[in-house]
């Protein structure tokens, strides 16, 4: 398409842009559609290039630590140490090498996740409603848009109602601009170009169906930046106040080699070059080089692990968040429900109906409240039922395989499964009116209007939405007969009620005549003008996997609250199907909005149901938890719940019936719009905090016990144990293989059973490190007394050193499956038969391990004699009791931290 062309649609009629690109208001076939995917490709900006393999890899050369090696293998080459100037050459390249893969498989792990967010779109394929990704949407399809929506490509408006778009990343102006369809002058700045509306920004309110008249790079934002969104780096506050310490803790441990240089040479007086191999093996030692690395690893796999439960993080921080999640706020269509609206109830003034069906498949017989089959048509009221619920509708029927499903809203999709049930009865037919003007449904006014003409001279305003807004504007009510009688307020009150109690949603149907010339449908066409005909009740059974999801919340010491918007009565009966607790009360927005702050917070941590609310309420429910110190996840799928969520501490879209807004402002997405999949993601937020705070309990007793033993034969004045080339190797066969293997740890046993964490708790408390100081002084002391034996017995140094290092690694292979369930007791079947992840870490190192012991070329290189079989099942037997007394430790610990365990998951938050 010209570019020309593009940049003049907003001052050319409608119908010469259809026939420039070859549509019609109708849309496009598939056929139509295919061809011209192929021929502009697919809508999305072109992806900035990647950064240079090469570059990215030399970026892992730039370390504190890596500096400090690379120096020390200049000094000993110097010294003629060229085993050791190898050997940390090798370890310098490993480590770049490892870092590189690592942050590689974490890039790809974050650009699968944003693939799995890639946004939907609705548009008219062959005159039919269908949804479709955005990046397969081409130049003259007609798409459908509403509030909330991100506009998927630039489109020329064929109808626009009540519409205001957000352009301010275009045009830098905060203030929403009104939409038309009227041309504008071909000269108009991009702000005042109202027929147009542009890729990336938002609608505010009201509806449009619009014509694509560029994708892709040919859009607007295309033209003026690649406005692609970036894969986030894998990291969190915790993994950056990790990165700090580490950085901190190589700057102090520098020092401390300083003085132990200085003091070895000008107090001991040993020779330069044997105390400087000591204080390299020292500094490699201490540093927890490969902290960070793990730590990111370890992200990149509960990004992943959440993703398959259909918890997508959008923000990693949320990661944190959710292992001190207290109280979860959630929506009840769709996410605790199936979402799969059902009539099963009508109400008319003199009658009542049962409707019979399965989901949304238009087939069905209605009943008689006693009973009886109805002939529809005999019945004129079933007549008005049906035409209101067809004609007030903006969604599709569409059967796929033998399954219908609905496109566009449920609740719409059950109302015209409700209309073809009646009309295969009656033989009655809407298909000759068409709408010529229509009021949108919005939350301010809470219904919908359509005014429809057909050729034979009939109009027809009708409206649907909830009975307390459509009551009011009727000044009459149907009855069976077709006449029209006052209202009875206190009739369809109770209706209400009774439907309600049995879980239903409730909606109300009206109707008015309209002239033949009456073209345009205005509010003051409807106030007290309608005649009521009637309620329908719509059922949506709830999850089987939500109640088994909020029973495990509860046993998590987590509690859920349902906020809806329906009835109170609808929604206290759902939520004893699904098992909340006290549902035996409900608070309404009107209760709310009588609510002083400080009342609200203390009626908010009892009441688990609350009613007729909207999305300003969420706001106020959120902030009146959060004052009672208790951590929130709350869902949302409306533009207007986007405040709720940034202000929730794990805020929570919807990935199906989702706005764009809302998903921009929350931290995680469901994709199934799940609440088995919030639970999911708590409990995976839980395992991934678990496994960091594994990483980080392993790697610093393990390093520090490392750095005590050199720095206690130094002091003592006696041979190292354990020399600075076996060290090295150590920490690079250790590190990258025990280290990160903690990373794919599975949830343990009893994580849903724990209280949540308190939001502030610190990682390094003084439970870590206690176990950090008891660890390196257990290192300390096998080491040293596997070495003190080995030369009581007359063994020579080397081999004193290798028993000394054999035991370095076989008590850190204990030390993992000790940390492995920091929770619970580790000499357990599950424990012992460990993960494949462990298991092939576990093999590696004893394989390697083998090697420098009883290969003769690596004896040459790191200093090593063959372990007799004897003293090896000595040190193998160390481990053991190494792990027996780390174990009876934690028993002790647990004993005391979870004194009385019984009353623990019984749904009461804890802050």
């Amino acid at each position: 398409m010209p570019d020309e062309n593009r940049q003049n649609h907003h001052a050319e009629p409608i119908d010469s842009v259809l026939g420039a690109l070859g549509s019609r208001p109708q849309g496009l076939t598939e056929s139509e559609a295919e061809e011209r995917l192929a021929r502009h490709g697919p809508n999305r900006l072109r992806e900035a290039p990647g950064r240079n393999p090469i570059l990215r890899f030399l970026t892992h050369f730039h370390n504190i630590l890596i500096y400090v090696l690379l120096a020390s293998s200049a000094v000993t080459a110097v010294l003629g140490h060229l085993v050791d100037t190898a050997v940390i050459l090798a370890v310098v390249l490993a480590n770049a090498v490892i870092g590189f893969i690592q942050e590689g498989r974490a890039e790809n792990a974050m650009a699968a996740i944003r693939g799995m967010l890639a946004p939907h779109t609705s548009v008219l394929r062959e005159n039919a409603r269908r949804t479709i990704q955005a990046d397969a949407l081409v130049p003259g399809d007609v798409v459908l848009l509403e509030a909330g929506d991100r506009v998927p490509a630039d489109l020329r408006l064929i109808e626009a109602r009540g519409l205001k778009a957000e352009e301010a990343i275009l045009t830098g102006e905060s203030v929403p601009a009104d939409k038309g369809t009227a041309p504008v002058h071909p000269d108009a700045a991009l702000g005042d170009r109202t027929p147009m509306l542009f890729s990336g920004t938002l609608v505010v309110s009201g509806t449009a169906r619009g014509l694509a008249v560029a994708t892709g790079d040919a859009t607007e934002i295309g033209r003026i930046s690649s406005m692609l969104a970036k894969v986030e780096t894998l990291t969190t506050p915790l993994v950056r106040q990790m990165d700090i310490f580490a950085r901190w803790l190589t700057l102090f441990i520098l020092m401390v080699g300083a003085c132990l240089l200085t003091f070895g040479v000008f107090v001991r007086h040993m020779p330069f070059g044997e105390v400087f191999m000591v204080v390299v093996g020292l500094s490699v030692a201490a540093i927890p080089e490969g902290l960070p690395a793990v730590l990111t690893i370890t992200l990149a796999v509960g990004v992943q692990g959440m993703a398959r439960r259909n918890a997508i993080v959008r923000r990693l921080p949320a990661i944190e968040t959710l292992g001190s999640v207290s109280v979860i706020c959630t929506d009840k269509t769709g996410t605790l429900t199936r979402n799969e609206m059902q009539v099963t109830a009508l109400v008319s003034a003199d009658s009542e109906f049962s409707v019979e069906g399965d989901g949304y498949a238009p087939a069905g017989a209605v009943h008689a409240g006693d009973g009886r089959p109805v002939d529809a048509a005999g019945a004129p009221i079933l007549h008005e039922f049906a035409r209101a619920a067809r004609l007030c509708n903006d969604a599709e029927l569409v059967c796929a395989d033998g399954d219908w499903q609905v496109e566009g809203d449920p609740m719409e999709g059950a109302l015209i499964a409700l209309a073809e049930k009646v009309s295969a009865g009656s033989g009655a037919s809407w298909a000759g009116f068409a709408r010529t003007d229509a009021i949108p449904f919005d939350a301010a006014h809470r219904y919908m209007a359509v005014l429809h003409h057909d050729h034979e001279g009939h109009a027809f305003v009708d409206v649907k939405g909830a009975p307390e807004a459509v009551l009011p504007m009727c000044s009459g009510q149907r009855n069976g007969g077709g006449g029209i009688e006052p209202v009875d307020a206190e009739y369809w009150q109770e209706s209400i009620e009774a439907l309600a109690a049995q879980g239903m949603r409730v909606i109300a149907l009206a109707s008015r005549p309209m002239q033949q010339d009456d073209t345009v449908l205005n509010s003051a066409d409807l106030e007290r003008q309608l005649v009521f005909i009637g309620l329908v009740g719509l059922i949506d059974p709830p999850r089987p996997e939500a109640i088994a999801a909020v029973a495990e919340c509860h046993e998590a010491g987590i509690r859920v609250k349902m906020i809806t918007g329906d009835h109170g009565a609808t929604a206290l009966a759902i939520a004893a199907q699904i098992g909340l607790h006290n549902t035996g009360s409900v608070l309404t927005g009107a209760d709310i909005e009588g609510m002083s702050d400080g009342e609200l917070a203390d009626a908010v941590v009892e009441t688990d149901v609350f009613a007729r609310t909207s999305p300003e309420h969420k706001l106020r429910l959120v902030s009146a938890l959060q004052a009672r110190g208790l951590t929130v996840a709350m869902t949302g799928d409306g533009v207007n719940d986007a405040p709720a969520l940034k202000r929730a501490d794990a805020g929570t879209a919807m990935g199906l019936k989702g706005s764009e807004a809302a998903k921009e402002a929350a931290e995680l997405v469901l994709a199934d719009d799940n609440f088995a999949s919030i639970a999911a993601a708590v409990r995976e937020g839980r395992t991934v905090y678990d496994n960091i705070k594994k990483v980080i309990s392993w790697t610093l007793p393990t390093n520090a016990g490392e750095a005590m033993t050199v720095v206690v034969a130094l002091f003592a004045g006696i041979v190292l144990p354990v020399t600075a080339v076996q060290i090295l190797w150590v920490n690079l066969i250790t590190a990258v293989t025990l280290g990160i293997a903690l990373a794919f740890e599975p949830t343990e046993p009893g994580t849903m059973r724990r209280p949540p964490r308190p939001r502030d708790a610190p990682l390094l408390t003084g439970e870590l490190i206690w176990h950090i100081l008891l660890v390196s002084m257990l290192f300390v002391v096998g080491v040293l007394g596997i070495f003190f034996y080995a030369l009581d017995k007359g063994y020579p140094e080397p081999l004193a050193q290798t028993m000394a290092v054999n035991t370095l690694v076989v008590l850190e292979i204990f030390n993992l499956f000790f940390i492995r369930n920091i929770h619970g007791p580790s000499l357990t079947l599950s424990a012992v038969r460990g993960t494949p992840y462990v298991w092939a870490a576990v093999l590696v190192v004893t394989v390697a391990q083998f090697a420098i012991t009883y290969v003769p070329a690596l004896q040459t290189v790191f200093g090593t004699q063959a372990v007799p079989f004897g003293d090896g099942l000595l040190i193998v037997g160390l481990g053991v009791v190494f792990f027996g007394m780390m174990e009876v430790e934690k028993q002790m610990r647990l004993t005391f931290r979870y004194p009385a365990r019984i009353g623990l998951g019984r749904g009461t938050p804890r802050a």
